[in-house]
């Protein structure tokens, strides 16, 4: 293959009256955006039914907004995506590879556009979010990491920021589930580091179990040995330390909350006074309502979470919570998709040879 992806040298040509490979993979991939497309204006049409008694006492507020929050709320968001910038720099700094804060921004938005417009799209996202790391010299395994670990901390954060609404509106939280959920982040970084510091025992253990599966699949006892030597080299280049999970935990915390004010500053803009521990858990409700691929950006149905969370839980009339979800949408969905969509035109439309072998690579460790 090219760069570009186009075939090399001759190709077999189907028999007459056959449909080519290409052929299948062309309609199917036609029937797949006629589908989507037709899912997204259904979803379209459903939110404007929904929305349609509170429309005109919502376009009313939005009418008098007050520019000041906007800009507040515009900047809030561009430092939510500077925090999940420095968390990915800082933990590709743990795995050996060191890359500029403008870089790891850069990826941050392009990969936030495919998530949340694209039809399947935190999987473009990954999966382009893996091609730059490995560009920047990360080694399969390091890159892998990096995606695993920052999904974790963004999610670990979530469930806080809802926690804290929680207990904040005089709810109460299981101690049992909040000790697991921060026991679990913290044995997930011990075993890393400990993984890294002491390789040995792992490659003890591995190989043992590897010999099992050989065994069992009735093939040589070290058949793959010399792979899982590569994997554990890698391995050992990961040393999340002290001053790392440090800064990667200040960044995560960073980015949530600024984004929980940016919603906010949304709130305000419209005139709105909103309960902050509502408002957390209105947020953590749109967020994780969001991580469900239905729909690109997850039209309606975290608008819907969006409105009913501030309604509800923020004490906002139903007006200003449809108002205050427009504007907050406006900026954390559209605007940054917008600014995503132009630094991926500019920085990373051009392909280099190797990302072919990238992406078959990352379609191998994740089949």
């Amino acid at each position: 293959m090219t760069a570009n992806g186009d075939a090399a040298g001759t190709a077999a040509v189907p028999p007459a009256g056959e449909p080519g490979l290409a052929g299948n993979r062309h309609r199917k991939f036609r029937w797949l955006k006629w589908l989507a497309v037709s899912i997204v204006l259904l979803l379209l049409i459903g939110e404007a039914f929904y929305l349609w008694p509170r429309l005109h006492e919502s376009w009313q507020k939005l009418t008098e907004i007050h520019w000041g929050w906007v800009a507040l709320c515009i900047a809030a968001q561009m430092l939510s995506m500077t925090g999940f910038g420095y968390v990915q720099k800082r933990l590709l700094h743990a795995g050996g590879v060191e890359v500029s804060q403008h870089g790891s921004v850069a990826v941050v938005y392009g990969a936030t556009a495919m998530s949340v417009t694209l039809p399947a799209g935190q999987v473009f996202s990954t999966a382009f979010t893996y091609r730059q790391t490995r560009r920047w010299g990360a080694s399969p395994v390091v890159a892998s990491w990096q995606l695993v670990f920052s999904g974790v901390v963004s999610a670990a954060g979530l469930a806080l920021i809802g926690v804290l609404g929680t207990v904040l509106v005089g709810g109460r939280v299981g101690p049992v589930n909040l000790l697991v959920s921060v026991a679990a982040v913290v044995a997930l970084v011990w075993a890393g580091n400990y993984a890294s510091r002491h390789p040995g025992t792992f490659e003890g253990v591995l190989r043992r179990a590897l010999i099992l599966v050989n065994r069992a699949r009735k093939r040589p006892p070290n058949t793959g040995i010399d792979k899982m030597r590569e994997m554990l080299d890698q391995v050992e280049s990961v040393k999340l330390g002290t001053r790392d999970g440090a800064w990667v935990t200040w960044w995560a915390v960073v980015h949530r909350l600024a984004d929980v004010a940016c919603l906010g500053a949304a709130c305000y803009a419209i005139g709105g006074d909103p309960r902050w521990a509502g408002l957390l858990i209105a947020f953590a409700a749109g967020k994780a309502v969001g991580s469900i691929p239905f729909a690109p950006g997850g039209i309606v149905y975290v608008d819907a979470t969006l409105i009913y969370g501030l309604t509800a839980a923020a004490g906002l009339p139903a007006a200003q919570a449809v108002a205050a979800a427009f504007v907050y949408r406006l900026v954390s969905f559209v605007l940054i998709a917008i600014i995503g969509w132009i630094v991926f035109a500019f920085l990373f439309r051009t392909r280099n040879a190797e990302d072919d072998e990238y992406e078959q690579e990352f379609s191998r460790r994740n089949a």
